[in-house]
């Protein structure tokens, strides 16, 4: 199936309304894998998010904070970290691609081997998304509301532009103005991010 849409001369992602595309979970799963370089999403209500490749600084910021989670995550070795290329099928019918995501290995365990190969069926034990310079705040604010909704135990929205961090948990959200890190305490227990570098891209 080949699918050809013209991209309108705008910022941000392009969005093709419920029922444009009326896949089903492996007509979707074929899309997003043939379409790599692009970072897809699906909400709950059948939308799809299509977005493209980030600017430097944006690439710089996620890729730092994801490297920061991988490197802890093999150290401790309760979890696993994902990069923005992984997709997760949420409970609601949500396909969603955070930025950083971190998963309890007990969870993982519990899935077939064919699961994990495709989006993984389930919500993050925590997920960090850095907003772009062409991103809705609103939209993520919806969208880490969504996984908490979802089963989320802990999340970063992280804003360059204003330099503060929204933390979420189940039942609360509070601002971090300007925090040169931030505690995963009590998830991922012990995994600390240095911000200075998000702040301040050295380049």
């Amino acid at each position: 199936m080949q699918l050809t849409v013209s991209i309108p001369d705008v910022p941000g992602a392009l969005r093709l309304p419920p029922g444009v595309l009326n896949w089903n979970e492996e007509q979707f799963f074929r899309f997003c894998q043939a379409n790599r370089e692009l970072r897809i999403e699906r909400t709950a209500k059948g939308e799809i998010l299509v977005m493209s490749p980030a600017g430097g600084y944006s690439g710089y910021q996620s890729g730092e904070v994801f490297g920061q989670l991988r490197v802890w995550a093999l150290q401790d070795g309760t979890g696993v970290a994902f990069d923005s290329s992984t997709g997760f099928a949420l409970p609601n019918g949500a396909t969603r691609a955070p930025d950083a995501a971190w998963v309890l290995r007990s969870r993982l365990a519990e899935l077939a081997s064919a699961d994990k190969k495709r989006f993984l069926p389930l919500c993050p034990d925590f997920v960090i998304e850095v907003a772009s310079p062409t991103d809705e705040i609103s939209e993520l604010t919806a969208k880490m509301e969504e996984y908490c909704e979802c089963g989320l135990r802990l999340g970063w929205l992280i804003l360059p532009a204003s330099v503060q961090v929204n933390v979420y948990t189940p039942g609360e959200v509070r601002t971090l103005e300007a925090p040169a890190s931030i505690s995963g305490e009590p998830v991922p227990p012990g995994f600390v991010l240095d911000l200075r570098a998000i702040w301040n891209p050295s380049f």
